[in-house]
C-alpha cells in the first residue's frame, strides 16, 4: 500500500523486453528483493538492486494497462516505497493498481500553481467525485470543481510542481490513473 507522496524521482536506465532498470536514487537504502515499489504509480516487485540500479520485470498486463511500456532511457519517474506499519498517511490509500491510462488535455498556469485537465473513459465516471482523491502517475491529488463529461481537473501547488514531474507534462501526454479505493469498494458493494 502507498500514499501518493512521492519519495524520490528516479531515472530510467533501460526499458525493453519486459524489463525495467532504473538508476538507484540516493536515500533508497536497505532495499530487499521482493519488496513493492511504486513506479509512476504502478506497484512493481523489486527483482534485485545493486549500488547503482533497481531491476524490475514488467508483465504483459502491466505493459498493456499502464504507461510503463512508453518509458525511454533518461526519463524521470516517480518512486515511492510501500508503507510500513506506523508510517504517516500523508496522501490517500493507493494500491498501485492502475485503473486506466488517461490523456492530458490541457495545462493552465495560475501564479505559482498549475491545473491539469484530464480526459478519462466514461466507464470510470461513477468513481470520480468532485473534491475526491485520485492519483496521477502515483501522485495523490484532489479532483477539482469541474468534473465534466469524461473530463476532470486537478490543481498542482508549488510543492507538487517542485517535487514531482507533473508540472513538466504536456498536452497529449498519457498518465496512469488510480481511482479512490474506498469509492471503488463502496460502488462494488452497492452494485
Amino acid at each position: 500500500m502507498f500514499t501518493g507522496i512521492i519519495q524520490s524521482l528516479g531515472r530510467v536506465s533501460s526499458a525493453n523486453k519486459g524489463r525495467l532498470i532504473l538508476e538507484r536514487p540516493s536515500g533508497f537504502s536497505a532495499l530487499l528483493s521482493g519488496e513493492s515499489i511504486a513506479v509512476n504509480g504502478v506497484c512493481l516487485t523489486l527483482e534485485r538492486a545493486d549500488s547503482k540500479k533497481l531491476f524490475f520485470r514488467l508483465l504483459p498486463e502491466t505493459l498493456r494497462a499502464t504507461t510503463l511500456g512508453r518509458l525511454k532511457p533518461g526519463q524521470p519517474v516517480h518512486l515511492e516505497r510501500a508503507l510500513k506499519l506506523g508510517d504517516r498517511l500523508g496522501g490517500h490509500w493507493l494500491l498501485g493498481h492502475v485503473d486506466a491510462q488517461v490523456k492530458l488535455n490541457a495545462v493552465r498556469s495560475a501564479g505559482s500553481s498549475k491545473s491539469l485537465e484530464i480526459s478519462f473513459p466514461e466507464s470510470l465516471r461513477p468513481f470520480l467525485v468532485a473534491k475526491g482523491p485520485v492519483a496521477l502517475d502515483g501522485v495523490s491529488l484532489t479532483v477539482g470543481d469541474s468534473v465534466g463529461k469524461n473530463r476532470f481537473s486537478v490543481h498542482l501547488v508549488a510543492h507538487t510542481l517542485k517535487s514531482t514531474r507533473l508540472g513538466s507534462r504536456r498536452t497529449g501526454d498519457f498518465l496512469n490513473l488510480e481511482l479512490d479505493l474506498i469509492v471503488k469498494y463502496l460502488h462494488g458493494i452497492l452494485a
